[in-house]
């Protein structure tokens, strides 16, 4: 065999052994219930998916209750036509002003979820929450989640202690890192700096266009004699 196709074999082989790593370690965070977020970006709006992808010990799902962070105040839920919805209210001391001006005194503390008829153990479901997510980037928030079952239940609650990883956990709380903005005054930076880069020399031609003329044929010259040395090692082998 050829050092070409051994190398080939080599490669198919590494990338075959991390497919199944993958399958292998990843199988297990799909089994807890989670929460993906469209947007992590602090401040803005998003939907919150959760997602329960089974019962508890082969029984079935009954009811999931949801945790708000106290930061959230206001959360939307999507109709779901297999379960009743419930929002829980606490109340807000001091009261907040919403994006209009007006005072809100109570927020959502908790949204529960009712099966109509019991979600089986081998079948998922997922819900969806529509919220403003607090301007505090790098915080972890965090939804404990407890999944009552016909027999039984989990409760997702639990959270890592400090340098230790989330997956070691019976029933990690489903949680994610809000990310930052970005900086519009870096954006703005980059966008003047762009149009020097087409800027025209003094003879009143485009440097810019000339150089990129000769870096394209160079890169071609560079392919054709890479595509003839390629042609000579397997005429060699």
């Amino acid at each position: 065999m050829s050092v070409t196709r051994r190398r080939a074999a080599r490669i198919g082989a590494l990338g075959l052994f991390a497919a199944t790593t993958v399958a292998v370690t990843g199988s297990p965070a799909a089994a807890h219930v989670t929460v993906s977020p469209s947007v992590t970006t602090a401040g803005s709006y998003t939907v919150l998916t959760v997602g329960v992808p089974h019962g508890c010990d082969g029984s079935a799902t009954t009811k999931v209750s949801i945790k708000i962070p106290e930061k959230i105040v206001s959360v939307t839920p999507t109709v779901n036509p297999n379960w009743a919805v419930e929002k829980v209210l606490a109340d807000l001391n001091p009261p907040v002003k919403d994006s209009h001006g007006n005072e809100v005194t109570q927020r959502v503390a908790e949204v529960v979820y009712t099966a109509k008829t019991p979600l089986p153990d081998d079948l998922r479901d997922k819900f969806e929450l529509s919220l403003k997510l607090p301007d505090a980037p790098g915080e972890t928030l965090v939804f404990p989640a407890v999944q009552t079952c016909a027999q039984g239940e989990a409760p997702w609650v639990e959270l890592p202690a400090a340098g230790q990883d989330a997956d070691e956990l019976e029933y990690p709380a489903p949680s994610f890192v809000l990310t930052a903005k970005a900086d519009a005054d870096t954006e703005g930076a980059d966008a003047d700096v762009q149009p020097v880069a087409q800027t025209t020399d003094d003879s009143g031609g485009n440097g810019a266009g000339v150089v990129s003329w000769i870096a394209l044929v160079l890169g071609a010259l560079g392919l054709v004699a890479g595509g003839l040395a390629l042609l000579r090692s397997r005429k060699s082998a």
